[in-house]
């Protein structure tokens, strides 16, 4: 963790997108940041990441935040919605446009698909030519420099743009922000200062890093918990058909998720109250004792 974000007021947050109920992946994810939070006496906010309308479930966003107030889960300012922020995320483009980072691209995912990884910078050596439909990518600067941060669970972390990932889109063709211009955005709006999260956004944080720097705001801490996977390796997630959790049951929920972040709960809480286990949660809270590993299989999701 650096300095300045040692020095910075604690703000958090739990960022679900719309796509579906709330599963026990993300409600891991959720448990670990509002401890976390709650634990350095700071603020913990609630972000509905709303800015893919072809993938969203009708009602999902009111099913997600009942299902958190169901295991006592409620963020200290009104849920912000990614929908609402459009303005600001032009503002941020035009932003950082005026400044040339940004480039019009018209490649197609056939094209994209036979590069890999990395972007070729075609569309900045050959631009779109007019009317076409393109997307904005951002130009890094400085490519073949490493990005690099320490992740308070994963360690150090390490990334070159040039060989890792490239000039990411940061507006996709049909008009959409993307995730990586839309959470950064927000993370500064915010005044996030600690992000906890699941470890399949680890590979996307040096990109999030980059962007802070070219918008000139401090990063936020990272730490990044692992995953769920079932008894195949599959993450625990909506596409992988998870399922709803089983809001009838929050204290076993919430102990059950408690275990696999490394913590020791008491089976007697089983019977008591779901803030009497949030306390527990609060006062015992160790980001130390969470398992140092990307992703652990859980038997309760075997299929």
């Amino acid at each position: 963790m650096s300095s300045l974000a040692k020095l910075r007021q604690y703000r958090g947050r739990f960022a679900p997108s719309p796509t579906g109920p709330l599963h026990f992946g993300s409600l891991l994810a959720a448990l670990a940041s509002y401890l976390d939070a709650r634990a350095h006496q700071g603020t913990w906010l609630i972000r509905m990441e709303d800015l893919d309308p072809p993938r969203e479930q009708a009602g999902a966003s009111q099913a997600i935040l009942e299902a958190l107030a169901t295991h006592g889960l409620r963020a200290d300012e009104p849920v912000l919605f990614q929908s609402q922020r459009l303005t600001a995320y032009e503002s941020i483009l035009q932003k950082l446009d005026s400044k040339g980072l940004i480039y019009l691209c018209s490649c197609n995912r056939n094209r994209l698909a036979a590069l890999g990884r990395v972007y070729d910078r075609h569309c900045l050596h050959t631009p779109p030519a007019a009317g076409e439909t393109v997307a904005w990518r951002i130009k890094l600067p400085q490519p073949e420099q490493a990005v690099s941060f320490e992740d308070a669970i994963q360690g150090q972390q390490s990334q070159t743009p040039a060989s890792d990932f490239g000039d990411f889109i940061l507006k996709r063709k049909d008009g959409l922000h993307a995730y990586q211009l839309a959470v950064v955005a927000d993370d500064i709006y915010q005044g996030i200062s600690h992000v906890v999260r699941g470890s399949d956004l680890l590979e996307v944080s040096a990109r999030q890093q980059l962007l802070f720097q070219l918008l000139g705001e401090p990063a936020p801490a990272w730490a990044h918990i692992p995953v769920i996977n079932n008894s195949h390796g599959q993450k625990l997630s909506k596409q992988n058909h998870a399922p709803a959790l089983d809001l009838s049951t929050p204290q076993y929920n919430l102990i059950h998720a408690l275990r696999l972040l490394g913590q020791a709960p008491p089976t007697s809480l089983l019977h008591g109250s779901v803030e009497a286990l949030l306390h527990w949660g609060r006062a015992n809270w160790s980001l130390a004792k969470v398992p140092k590993t990307l992703a652990q299989t859980d038997p309760l999701f075997s299929r």
